[in-house]
């Protein structure tokens, strides 16, 4: 390999060809150029140890590089065969699961002594929950309309309809989905390439993303596993929108799934942007109705196609049920207490916790209205007293309540995947609580709020790791903190 002037082994562009050795966090593969130049890391997401890849070099310093995945040329020996169709999303998913749990639960320990300064985190795991489904267990999945797909045997990509996913590596590129995926719903997926051919027939174009140009953009599906039933939503361009019958869309989609169906949407999106709900876009309702109903630990949740909504409710169960456990391990920081639930989203952590507890009050506070809205139909439908939701920026809501100093004895924290911002995490130290339970969806920026939270004096007491996405680099974490000091 030519020397770079920078780092003397890659450039930015630069195409390798790399052995997987071991594996980081987040599901990146570490790979090693060695040379007469010593050694060069270089990461590659995605992968597994024992493959073969084809990457590209996005960013590189003088020491590692940071690469986008290709191609996997030669399997891992742990891979084995799966009767699926192999699809971005699921990049494991020919890792025996109980490998895939090892992998997670090893980089997420490591990741907590390294960035959260937890060197005795490997005695504080309480445990590692697994999916109770490996498979099939998605209730939500975005295909989307592509004029431009890839030829598998030609190896580039050529002028065709696709509804499907993106190709691995780029976002102009669609793969057709031609069957299940072993993530989502098996009918609909195997369904999904007759989806195709209808909209294909009425000779109205897909999107084509270097143009930004089509009418046909994205079909969004969710699935209720309480009911079995589906909700479609269809999204297009006001372009040629009076040659498409949205009304005998509708009737193909009955045809194709009979009761199932709960309703049909239609959404117009505009933007440029990749993104299926456009802020200036409509959405009308076509057919049935316009949300399903889910059940959560014996609680029902109303489910519109905007609402957040766990993407796997069966592990979800498990999640809450650690979180309320921790929580109310001392049941007298609970119990007719101030309870401060923070990111709350629809409410659900604070209605089960309402629903277990006595005479609590628990305040659900998250940014985002309409979810506020959703969480106060599902506690008035689900008969849950006790239960307080506002929408408000966490940060200023508890400058704006200064009546809850000294009364909240327990913190529940769910934040996005971003964490914590730490002038927001400062004033929730300033209240005071004796106990916080904190759930993160990415316990990188977990372990970076836990140490920040040490040196408040909150430690952990005990911690357990959920896995939530079978057959991603994904895992959820749930921490129980005391106050020591």
């Amino acid at each position: 390999m030519a020397r770079r002037s920078s780092n003397k082994f890659v450039k930015r562009g630069e195409i390798l060809e790399i052995k997987i050795e071991n594996y980081a966090f987040g599901g990146k593969g570490i790979g090693r150029i060695r040379n007469e130049l010593g050694e060069f890391v270089v990461f590659v997401p995605n992968t597994l140890p024992g493959q073969l890849v084809k990457a590209q070099v996005q960013k590189a310093s003088k020491t590692y590089a940071e690469t986008k995945l290709l191609e996997v040329l030669t399997p891992s020996e742990d891979e084995v065969s799966i009767p699926y169709q192999e699809i971005p999303g699921a990049p494991y998913i020919k890792l025996p699961i109980e490998k895939q749990h090892a992998y997670k639960k090893q980089s997420t320990l490591e990741l907590f002594k390294r960035i959260g300064k937890v060197d005795n985190i490997e005695s504080l795991l309480d445990e590692f929950i697994a999916s109770p489904s490996g498979f099939h267990y998605r209730n939500k999945m975005e295909y989307a309309f592509s004029a431009i797909g890839y030829d598998h045997e030609l190896k580039t990509d050529v002028d065709e309809f696709t509804l499907g996913f993106k190709k691995r590596g780029t976002w102009w590129c669609g793969d057709d989905l031609k069957k299940d995926s072993g993530l989502f719903d098996k009918e609909v997926e195997d369904k999904l390439k007759l989806i195709k051919e209808y909209c294909e027939k009425t000779g109205l174009p897909p999107w084509h993303g270097p143009k930004r140009t089509g009418f046909f953009r994205y079909l969004v599906v969710r699935k209720s596993f309480k009911t079995d039933q589906i909700l479609f939503n269809l999204v297009t361009t006001s372009d040629e929108e009076g040659r498409f019958n949205i009304q005998k869309f509708a009737d193909f989609l009955v045809e194709q799934f009979g009761s199932r169906i709960a309703g049909l949407l239609h959404t117009t999106n505009d933007e440029t942007g990749d993104r299926t709900i456009a802020t200036t876009g409509e959405i009308n309702l076509v057919y049935g109705e316009d949300k399903i109903v889910e059940e959560l630990l014996g609680l029902s949740f109303e489910i519109s196609m905007k609402s957040f909504f766990q993407t796997n409710p069966k592990s979800a169960e498990k999640l809450y049920s650690k979180v309320i456990d921790y929580a109310l391990e001392k049941k007298d920081t609970v119990d007719n207490n101030i309870v401060l639930d923070l990111f709350c989203g629809t409410g659900t952590i604070g209605q089960i916790l309402a629903s277990k507890s006595e005479n609590a009050q628990i305040v659900g506070v998250d940014i985002i209205e309409e979810a506020i809205e959703n969480a106060k139909e599902n506690a008035e439908r689900n008969n849950i007293e006790g239960v307080k939701f506002y929408a408000a920026d966490v940060g200023k809501f508890l400058y704006e309540h200064p009546q809850y100093q000294n009364k909240i004895r327990t913190i529940i924290l769910d934040p996005a995947r971003a964490g914590v911002a730490p002038k927001t995490m400062q004033k929730i130290i300033n209240l005071g609580a004796e106990r916080m339970v904190y759930v993160s969806c990415n316990p990188a920026t977990q372990a970076r709020d836990i140490d920040l939270l040490a040196q408040a004096g909150y430690h952990i007491t005990k911690f357990s790791l959920v896995d939530q996405f079978p057959h991603t680099a994904h895992v959820e974490s749930v921490v129980l903190l005391e106050k020591t000091v």
